[in-house]
């Protein structure tokens, strides 16, 4: 009788999933693929599942580990990336395997100790799933947990299915496109700060450009699947576009906690690589930038310890810069389709320590700055040590831009802006 009345439960929840699908798409509303279940249950039927996902892995306001669990999928472990599987972490703290209060399943961090799932992970695994929120920029690490994550499943011959989200900043490609000389975490391919693909397009991309580890681009073909096991199933979003402008339900992680900052984050990361404050402590990360260097006449604030950032750069000291958030519709046009880096220049010119204004690395091998890791190279620092205009520098990025552009089009599944 118990079991009678879970199924009927089960059944209603995934009719409910349905029934919600169908009325989204005959509204033309943009639906993550997390909640279009009926098109990839059938494929975790009788499966044991290992999946890759942090707190935005969502159904409605229920995790999809959950939903997962209530629908009776067969979930054995699940894989955290930085911020942790609930996303309650500081950015680069690291995480330890534990297990998972609410779901009580084994949670292995990929962040931290390792970036990737062992033979012995996936040894009592069936079939991999991936689901995240990325927000479409070059530094956040998601995309770099994403080609390990696809990586191990091809090594270790497991199919994997990428349940695919919107990209919230989608609607543009600009920045300098990364020289493979500065590789990092931060930046592991050729490709511009803003790169306006989603999850599933970057990872049909990753396999399809053979920008993988040697052993995977080997056994992993054009089809994207081998003999031995492994494919990769990317299930859609309905609706999307790359025109659409989607507003996150979720912060995608602690100091990205609105829209303005997820807007700003693309144009002003690269304030990590400087002493002056990208703004975490603040009630909008990315979206406030300053420094105690620069003229008091700006914009003042003061760093905070907060959830997820208990240690920002200049906590407790006064500084000053700009306060750039706003509406969406006012920060949309101040982004204005591309990487804005007016306000790095301005910084840097106004700044009263120059010579001080990049964190140093101790080797002072420009690989090795953390400023040239985020831009992808050493140019964008020289040019502006060197007072070289906005337009100099946007024409400098433009011949890789163009041929990114082109690569990027092979791997698209929505309709593109351009």
């Amino acid at each position: 009788m118990k079991k009678t009345l879970l199924s009927i439960i089960q059944l209603l929840i995934v009719l409910t999933g349905i029934s919600q699908t169908k009325n989204n798409q005959a509204l033309k509303i943009i639906t993550p693929a997390a909640y279009r279940t009926e098109t990839y249950l059938p494929l975790l039927k009788n499966k044991r599942v290992g999946i890759f996902a942090n707190h935005t892995a969502t159904i409605g306001n229920t995790h999809l580990v959950d939903s997962l669990k209530k629908l009776g999928v067969k979930l054995v472990v699940a894989f955290a990336p930085e911020h942790g599987f609930r996303g309650k972490a500081d950015a680069g703290e690291t995480i330890n395997n534990y297990i998972d209060s609410t779901s009580g399943i084994p949670v292995i961090s990929l962040y931290g100790k390792k970036s990737r799932p062992s033979a012995a992970d996936l040894k009592e695994v069936d079939v991999l799933l991936f689901d995240i929120q990325d927000v479409g920029v070059r530094f956040f690490t998601y995309i770099s947990s994403l080609q390990d994550f696809i990586e191990a499943a091809i090594e270790n011959n497991k199919p994997l299915i990428i349940l695919d989200r919107p990209n919230p900043n989608g609607f543009f490609v600009d920045g300098p496109v990364l020289d493979t000389a500065y590789k990092s975490f931060v930046g592991m391919q050729p490709i511009p700060i803003v790169y306006g693909m989603t999850i599933g397009e970057y990872a049909n991309m990753l396999i399809g450009e053979k920008w993988l580890s040697e052993q995977a681009n080997k056994k992993s073909k054009s089809s994207h699947s081998n003999e031995k096991g492994f494919s990769l199933t990317v299930i859609k979003c309905a609706n999307y576009t790359h025109n659409a402008k989607y507003m996150l339900p979720i912060k995608p992680s602690p100091n990205l906690p609105d829209m303005s900052s997820i807007y700003w984050y693309g144009s002003n990361c690269f304030f990590e690589g400087t002493t002056l404050s990208e703004g975490r402590g603040t009630d909008h990360p990315f979206a406030i930038i300053g420094s105690p260097k620069l003229p008091s006449s700006l914009y003042a604030f003061t760093p905070t310890s907060r959830s997820g950032a208990t240690d920002p750069k200049l906590k407790g000291q006064l500084c000053y810069g700009w306060n750039l958030s706003g509406t969406q519709e006012s920060v949309l046009k101040q982004i204005d389709n591309k990487i804005q880096i007016k306000w790095l220049i301005k910084a840097y010119q106004l700044y009263s320590d120059k010579e001080h204004f990049f964190l140093q690395s101790k080797s002072l091998k420009p690989t090795d700055y953390y400023f040239n890791k985020l831009a992808g190279n050493n140019e964008l620092m020289e040019q502006l040590k060197a007072g070289i205009s906005e337009v100099e520098i946007r024409k400098s990025w433009e011949p890789k831009l163009k041929a990114f552009k082109i690569i990027r089009k092979k791997y698209l599944l929505y309709h593109d802006f351009e």
